[in-house]
């Protein structure tokens, strides 16, 4: 798996469940390890000890026979490292009137060794009272006893600790190889044991992680991933959530095909009510027209009839984007060809150059031309609702600038920029969303209808405007690329949730950045034709 956002190893709390666990295991067997190495070590040391205790209580008592002068004798008594019994590196020392006597030890080659004046400054300090106590002497350490004769001299009697110390060096080191090979072992069993009981959560995770995936939001969505039946066995914790979790997913399963189903008739009635209402709709405007060159009007007659010709011919626009969206929502197939993006930004720029000689159009275009796949017709309709939007929510004056590049990656980018008045913060995420209206700070200052804060953006010049007419609307306005623009208070706001279908069907994306004295549209077709 992924490193999730925001994950510290330095804090436990962010750690894998399996991981904190293994460490928790590791951390009570390293505290039971030391806890048994701490006693053997104490008992150990403890039972050689006394061992050493007992062999030096021996020693002293051979020492202290041997030394004891014989009957009538009148010269110097025994040496005490003469006695019988004594093993290598026993120490033996006299004490006479405060001062040293004799002193030394059995070296490994059975001979005398002698003691230094530092040995013998050690040895007068103790006290001749029978009890071992450890002591370093130039020949290294010892378990030294003292006790007083009856014929009135101090015996001191030691024994070397190095075979303790050895022994007891060799137990540490036992241990310490074995509980390290025994954690290593245990630590890999047990991470293996951890993982295999923590799979049914991470199937769990797994099947969750894919569902957040999924596009539920629009279209067709087939969710068919579950939890494996292994993993969903009520009779246990794991098993009870992967259980729950199946029958959510099976319950937003059924909400998606209903959803779906019902969207799927929306989309057929639009389509079916737009394409039914082009006839009499046409046949509208017909008899219009026919009516303005046959018959004879009175003024108010005449801007009725203007009324009638203006009202259908917006109807006809909404009809025509309300129809293009749903095969858009269909999913029909692009006619591929060739599209050189260079002279389209040109030819569509001039077309709104003709319909909006107060707006400054500028053109920004690369040296080569920029070639992509697509259909040549939509993408025409992108560039062309992008301008509209740009002429129907500004005021005149304003400089628009169309740009054409290709990207690093390969991609080609189209821009539309222009030094407006901006769109509103709250309003710029939900831009492409159909039939979206913001207030009257994209709309044309120029037009009575951009005063109101509740009149309809777009709205041509000298309209009056529509009574109950909700917030302007920030959509570009005529489907047809290079007609005019529709001669209604409003717009559809349907353009730019055409711009963002067909980009969408081309494999592209389209943004908005928007502020004060600069609003940029920018789309990115890819590098690769999409599929027919």
């Amino acid at each position: 798996m992924t490193r999730a956002p925001g994950r510290d190893w330095r804090n436990p709390a962010t750690w894998h469940l399996r991981t904190r666990l293994v460490l928790v295991a590791m951390a009570l067997l390293v505290a039971i390890c030391g806890a048994v190495g701490l006693f053997s070590y104490a008992s150990m040391d403890l039972f050689l000890t006394r061992q050493l205790d007992t062999q030096l209580e021996q020693a002293s008592h051979r020492s202290s026979e041997f030394g004891r002068p014989s009957s009538g004798s009148s010269g110097g008594r025994p040496d005490p490292l003469e006695a019988r019994g004594q093993g290598i590196g026993t120490l033996n020392a006299r004490i006479e009137d405060g001062e040293v006597g004799s002193a030394g030890f059995l070296g490994g080659d059975a001979t005398r060794k002698s003691l230094s004046p530092d040995d013998n400054a050690v040895l007068l300090a103790l006290a001749p009272n029978g009890i071992p106590v450890d002591r370093t002497l130039s020949a290294g350490a010892y378990r030294l006893t003292a006790v007083r004769a009856p014929y009135g001299d101090i015996i001191v009697t030691g024994l070397p600790l190095e075979e303790k110390q050895n022994t007891l060096a060799s137990l540490v080191w036992t241990m310490v190889v074995v509980s390290a090979g025994g954690l290593v072992l245990i630590g890999l069993a047990g991470t293996a044991l951890i993982r295999r009981t923590m799979k049914p959560l991470e199937q769990l995770s797994e099947v969750a992680t894919q569902v957040s995936r999924l596009p539920l939001d629009a279209g067709e969505v087939a969710l068919a991933v579950r939890v494996p039946a292994s993993a969903a066995h009520p009779g246990t914790e794991v098993g009870s959530v992967g259980y729950a979790l199946n029958q959510m997913l099976d319950n937003v399963s059924n909400a998606l095909e209903a959803r779906q189903e019902s969207e799927m008739k929306v989309r057929q009635f639009v389509a079916d009510a737009s394409h039914e209402l082009r006839t009499p709709l046409t046949a509208i405007r017909g008899y219009t027209e026919l009516m303005r060159m046959t018959e004879h009007f009175t003024p108010d007659g005449e801007k009725s009839l203007s009324r009638v010709q203006s009202q259908s011919e917006r109807m006809t626009t909404l009809v025509e984007d309300l129809l293009l969206l749903a095969r858009l929502d269909e999913g029909q197939p692009l006619k591929i060809t060739d599209v050189d993006l260079t002279q389209l930004a040109i030819e569509t720029v001039s077309d709104e150059k003709v319909m909006a000689p107060d707006r400054i159009w500028h053109l920004e275009l690369p040296d080569e031309p920029v070639v992509v796949r697509g259909d040549a017709t939509q993408l025409h309709q992108v560039l062309a609702n992008l301008l509209s939007n740009a002429r129907k929510h500004t005021e005149p004056g304003t400089t628009v600038v169309t740009g054409v590049m290709r990207s690093a990656d390969g991609s080609a980018v189209i821009t539309v920029t222009d030094n407006g008045s901006g769109i509103a913060p709250e309003f710029v995420g939900r831009v492409f969303a159909r039939f979206a209206r913001a207030d009257a700070a994209r709309a044309n200052p120029a037009s009575p209808a951009a005063k109101p804060a509740v009149a309809t953006a777009g709205a041509r010049p000298g309209s009056a405007p529509r009574a109950g007419a909700g917030p302007a609307s920030i959509g570009a306005g005529p489907a047809g690329a290079a007609s005019p623009a529709p001669t209604s208070e409003g717009t559809s706001g349907l353009g730019l949730s055409i711009v963002q279908s067909i980009v969408a069907a081309h494999g592209g994306t389209v943004e908005v950045t928007s502020r004060p004295g600069r609003t940029e549209f920018a789309v990115r077709l890819p590098a690769a034709p999409p599929s027919a």
